[in-house]
């Protein structure tokens, strides 16, 4: 494990310093060195993602496909979405919005007496060993990504902006982030927030993410997939998650059309649908998307190309309020 860490600061310093660093000095944002440095960690652990999907979820998606790419063309638009997630661009964005808006916080808390929580610190001795606040972090935010996730479901107005990532009627591994960009400034400012409340350290919150994001990029692989009766219960799979994309299943409560609710919210412990009463275990791999976008139920228009998948996705936000 120390080998792989110092792999990894040698390649980060060497991006850095061989790309990064000479471009900001030529555009004159040599007072921001620190937070490119930043950044280039972002990017180096982005195209890390990048290469285990191209080679190991790749060939999964080879191996046992649900069904064949009829589509290509919205693929190809995900992938763009990807590109934009884990290249580091929407984070690095985030942290130059929420800086100030933590300090602000931060600081009022601090005029109020309010001490601060470090999660590490609730059992000295073992929940500051580095690999134990790790897996506390990850159950933290994962329960927490679990209610948001829930909201986005429940609220029509959130719904508006999250049908987008549940109208991708070709669903890959590249389908993770095919979300809306205002989706994504909302639950990533949650957790931004929530990573600096509670003391994540830098380094540890760039892990966190990437780790969440592949497994992510895992569960919504175009791959035949499950992990068997014990670890499907402790490990979000691509069949448990394709179930949640379902077509009238993962979107609508019992009502069925016109409502609300869906299943297997968990983002990669099932535990919290298993607690919740949200769990569905039926081992089927069903057609995705929406039901309002089948023709017979008005073939509803969610977009083909990026920008007008945003544009439809205000749109839709606009008309709900």
């Amino acid at each position: 494990m120390d080998a792989l860490i110092e792999s990894f600061d040698a390649a980060h310093q060497w991006l850095f310093e061989q790309l990064l660093q000479p471009l900001m000095f030529a555009l004159g944002l040599g007072n921001l060195l620190a937070d490119g440095y930043a950044a280039t960690g972002w990017l180096l652990v982005g195209i890390i993602q990048i290469v285990v999907m191209l080679t190991a979820f790749r060939a999964l998606e080879r191996w046992r496909p649900v069904e064949p790419v009829s589509d290509p063309a919205a693929v190809r638009v995900d992938v763009i979405y990807t590109l934009i997630h884990r290249l580091g661009l929407v984070r690095v964005a985030m942290f130059f919005a929420v800086e100030p808006l933590w300090d602000l916080i931060s600081g009022q808390m601090r005029l109020a007496g309010v001490p601060s929580f470090q999660l590490d610190a609730i059992w000295p001795g073992v929940s500051d060993i580095p690999w134990v606040s790790f897996l506390l972090y990850l159950v933290l935010f994962d329960f927490v990504n679990y209610w948001l996730h829930r909201a986005q479901h429940q609220f029509h107005w959130w719904w508006q902006l999250h049908a987008l990532h549940h109208s991708q009627r070709q669903m890959t591994l590249w389908s993770d982030n095919r979300n809306h960009l205002l989706d994504d400034v909302l639950i990533d400012a949650v957790f931004v927030l929530l990573a600096r409340f509670v003391g994540v350290e830098p380094g540890q919150f760039v892990a966190l993410v990437a780790l969440s994001q592949l497994l992510e990029s895992l569960s919504h692989a175009n791959v035949r997939l499950w992990f068997g009766p014990v670890l499907e219960r402790v490990l979000v799979s691509p069949r448990f998650h394709r179930r949640h994309h379902a077509i009238g299943i993962g979107h609508e409560s019992e009502g069925g059309r016109g409502t609300l609710g869906g299943c297997n919210f968990a983002v990669l412990f099932p535990i919290w649908d298993q607690l919740f009463g949200t769990a569905d275990w039926q081992l089927r791999f069903d057609p995705t998307g929406i039901r309002d976008q089948l023709p017979e139920e008005g073939a509803r228009d969610y977009g083909r190309g990026f920008w007008s998948q945003q544009w439809l996705g205000l749109r839709r936000l606009l008309m709900r309020r």
